[in-house]
């Protein structure tokens, strides 16, 4: 698969003093869509959702892919990684970029904060794409139970054992196909992972909101891999069965990326969501 060419990172500040790196496609004036990366060693917006981004551009969306603090080249501060943190940031780069009203596509941790954002801004959102979403089971149970999870954290990121070597063992348990973890998105990832702080992982605190799960009145369109190995599909089923206005895709090859695993199929199914509930 081509790798798309990124587009010039930007920079804002939100916070107070928290810069945050972001890139953007489409049109100005198109209807703007904040893309969500998850977490992980060696993160970014652009790396998880460079497969897609064009696609929403060249629909006639704004396609605007933010670094999360604490990933990518955004600033990683010594501090508590909380959903409320995670929130007011990406309020922050809304609120700077003037977007009134956006659409959320969020992956995994990116899943987690759009559902809190929904939660907590609701005239803000209007649409939720989201994908092996997180804050759907309580922190334990991830740590516990999820194989992916336990590989991503059981060595500190700034140990000199975290090596690149390492690093693609963890990359590996994210894809049911390994042919998606290249050299160049190891070598990238490695890159991001130098500067980050290990308070990223130690320090975050994402609550479970499956109890709040009714609250989410926007539309949702799900897509799940049945081979997970970071957030279980059962919160596939929590979603459609709690959201009142939520559909699902599960895939039986796919593992935590079906943005990238099954992009053709993402972008086409998701474009078609935004166009089909119209603001």
């Amino acid at each position: 698969m081509t790798v798309p060419a990124k587009p010039q990172s930007q920079q804002l500040k939100v916070l107070n003093d928290l810069s945050i790196s972001y890139c953007e496609l489409g049109p100005a004036d198109g209807y703007p869509v904040i893309f969500l990366q998850g977490s992980g060693p060696g993160a970014s917006g652009w790396l998880n959702f460079r497969y897609n981004a064009y696609a929403f551009a060249e629909a006639g969306y704004r396609a605007i892919i933010p670094d999360l603090p604490g990933f990518g080249d955004s600033d990683k501060p010594d501090t508590d990684y909380t959903l409320d943190f995670f929130v007011d940031s990406v309020i922050g780069v809304a609120d700077q970029l003037d977007l009134a009203q956006f659409a959320l596509v969020g992956n995994s941790l990116g899943g987690a904060i759009s559902l809190g954002l929904a939660l907590q801004h609701p005239q803000r959102v209007s649409h939720l794409i989201l994908m092996g979403c997180g804050g759907l089971e309580d922190q334990i149970t991830y740590f516990q139970t999820m194989p992916g999870i336990q590989a991503m954290t059981k060595i500190p990121l700034d140990s000199p054992e975290f090596t690149p070597a390492y690093l693609k063992e963890v990359l590996q348990l994210i894809v049911f196909d390994p042919s998606f973890i290249t050299d160049e998105l190891i070598a990238e990832r490695f890159r991001v992972l130098q500067s980050q702080n290990s308070s990223v992982f130690k320090r975050m605190v994402i609550p479970n909101l499956t109890e709040q799960l009714s609250q989410v009145t926007q539309p949702i369109l799900g897509f799940w891999g049945g081979k997970d190995h970071f957030c279980p599909v059962s919160g596939a089923e929590k979603i459609v069965t709690h959201c009142p206005n939520a559909q699902m895709i599960t895939l039986s090859q796919c593992g935590h990326w079906a943005m990238i695993e099954h992009a053709d199929l993402f972008n086409q199914r998701s474009i078609e969501f935004l166009e089909s509930n119209p603001v």
